[in-house]
């Protein structure tokens, strides 16, 4: 069965990013459960960040689960990037996210690696950057897999990356890492700019696929925009896909409008 969730994010420094909730983690716990949402999607500034006492009480509280934490606050904040030439900057950045890998196992969430897969640009070859990233990725994986955790991977658009744009390049990245508890993250809106056919690169890919990002066309929430979800819900329960399917929008034209349309839209395509 498909779950739903929805984001929060408590990074002051992506304010003007795509979540529909920002910094009230309460309110957000809230508002989630009283929409019907499964679960939240946390972006926290580092590992140590949220109180994991006080997370544990909301999510019992309001009977949600967490469903995925991110890491891009190492990008945003840090500059950290998994493919830099630099071995130590490398290092940290792994660091960083083993910290994330830790607080999400506390409450059985998978990591997500997106913007801190880091660009080619002038210093190295995007082949150089690949393998490195690979190295990596490796490393994690298996950081993840001893906290029985998976590790989840994120394709993204080419005005964010020049690495890994499209659900293939994602699936011969998996091969080259070689990790079994490293899966894809289906962001539709990167899909939407990449992708020639978002149903079928799902099902191209559904074996590999641990999350999707459940957004529209224009990064608001599903039913915002002009994108088509009925053939990608039609891939995902064709494949029973046990995950969650995450609204990680613009709060636009506020945050309670976003998460509203966000799981009308949820019940239209994933009835249960």
């Amino acid at each position: 069965m498909v779950l739903s969730a929805v984001t929060v994010c408590l990074v002051p420094e992506a304010s003007a990013g795509p979540f529909v909730f920002h910094d009230d983690l309460p309110g957000a716990c809230q508002q989630a459960a009283a929409l019907g949402f499964d679960g939240i999607e946390i972006f926290a500034p580092s590992g140590h960040h949220v109180d994991r006492t006080e997370l544990g009480a909301l999510l019992r509280l309001h009977d949600l689960r967490l469903a995925a934490v991110g890491t891009g606050a190492g990008m945003i904040v840090h500059g950290h990037s998994l493919c830099d030439p630099d071995e130590r900057a490398r290092r940290q950045a792994s660091e960083f996210v083993k910290e994330i890998i830790d607080f999400g196992a506390e409450f059985g969430a998978p990591a997500i690696i997106g913007s801190m897969q880091g660009r080619a640009g002038n210093a190295q070859s995007r082949e150089a950057a690949l393998a490195r990233l690979a190295e990596s990725l490796g490393i994690l994986a298996d950081h993840a897999g001893s906290l029985d955790q998976a590790l989840l991977f994120e394709p993204l658009n080419r005005y964010e990356t020049d690495l890994v744009r499209t659900v293939a390049e994602g699936m011969a990245l998996l091969s080259a890492v070689g990790a079994n508890n490293l899966q894809l993250l289906a962001d539709l809106f990167h899909m939407n700019i990449e992708e020639a056919d978002i149903g079928e690169a799902i099902r191209s890919a559904a074996d590999s696929i641990g999350h999707v990002h459940f957004v529209d066309s224009n990064r608001r929430a599903a039913g915002f925009g002009h994108m088509s979800h009925g053939p990608v819900a039609r891939e995902l329960i064709a494949a029973g896909f046990p995950g969650y399917a995450s609204a990680e929008a613009f709060p636009l034209p506020d945050s309670q409008a976003a998460a509203e349309m966000t799981i009308q839209s949820f019940r239209k395509f994933f009835p249960r």
